[in-house]
């Protein structure tokens, strides 16, 4: 079983603050190797914070937590997102020659909540975690600032849907304090809560809660129109991917509020810069904009999105 050392690592390496925070270490053969964020991917993430116990994934890169010697873990990890643990998924029979220093991948997971049962990272049952033990939480003891923390904490965007009954609940919620957040702490567990315990919950009154994807659109005329940005791992990027369509396209203008799509192309600009892959059947089949990433890149191109809600006569020039 993979597992992560809570203790510093051998030759100086530096560690997370918790178990759900620092470099990634993988255990095979008695001996323990750090991983090529170049093999490593969202959805890799995704398996190794369910892995630990924690929530998911709010940064995935290099450079965190002090490495010394280089990575030595030779194969690229392909999971899907759903796999039991990290040796559990498919890898790839090549082994990578090198990597450099400070390419090791730095995880860290949410260590308070967690959205479980729904459609993406960024929607389900609210989770709550104290004490090692996960407990859903009363909607009754949740309104939308409590929401608005939540979702900026699983580096979603702003709540979209809050309510009760969605997301296939079989027992009563555990949580009994309710939340006091203003909505702009950095954490629902840095929120006040009540001093009173609630007594009881019934089994349809958990928390569901659906934030919105963590993309906009830059350079048009407004926020309907432009070059698509999605926020991946604490930062901003332009999206390419030479095979959106107008209802790739239309995914985004939804998550938006600005109506369909009715223009996309590749836009070349003047020079290289950081942008993501993310591909179109991934975003097609219903998954989250976020969890389509297939690579992070440097190119001059990135895609442009008109929606319904912008006149295109404005946009194009």
């Amino acid at each position: 079983m993979r597992e992560r050392r809570p203790q510093t690592p051998p030759h100086g390496a530096g560690s997370g603050s918790s178990l759900c925070s620092g470099r990634l270490e993988v255990k095979l053969n008695q001996s323990w190797s750090s991983v090529c964020e170049d093999d490593f991917d969202q959805q890799d993430a995704e398996v190794v914070c369910r892995e630990l116990g924690c929530g998911p994934p709010t940064v995935l890169q290099g450079v965190l937590y002090g490495e010394i010697e280089a990575s030595t873990w030779t194969k690229l990890f392909q999971c899907g997102g759903n796999e039991s643990g990290l040796l559990a998924c498919e890898s790839s029979g090549s082994g990578r020659n090198s990597c450099s220093p400070h390419k090791a991948v730095g995880l860290t997971c949410s260590e308070s909540v967690r959205l479980v049962r729904g459609s993406s990272l960024c929607s389900g049952r609210l989770e709550v975690k104290l004490n090692q033990s996960w407990s859903s939480v009363c909607e009754d003891d949740f309104d939308q600032q409590d929401a608005q923390v939540v979702c900026r904490e699983l580096g979603c965007g702003h709540p979209s849907v809050l309510q009760g009954a969605l997301y296939e609940e079989t027992e009563s919620p555990k949580w009994t304090k309710e939340f006091l957040c203003g909505g702009n702490e950095s954490g629902l567990l840095a929120c006040g809560s009540s001093g009173s315990d609630r007594n009881s919950c019934s089994p349809g009154k958990a928390v569901e809660l659906t934030c919105s994807e963590p993309v906009r659109l830059v350079g048009g005329a407004s926020g309907c129109a432009g070059i698509v940005e999605v926020k991946i791992q604490e930062e901003w990027r332009p999206v390419v991917d030479y095979g959106w369509t107008l209802k790739t396209a239309g995914v985004v203008c939804r998550h938006l509020d600005c109506g369909s799509a009715v223009y996309t192309e590749i836009r070349d600009v003047s020079s290289d810069r950081p942008v993501w892959r993310i591909s179109s059947m991934c975003i097609e089949s219903g998954s989250a904009l976020r969890e389509c990433e297939t690579s992070s890149t440097f190119s001059s191109s990135s895609q442009q999105i008109i929606c319904s809600g912008e006149s295109i006569n404005n946009f194009i020039k």
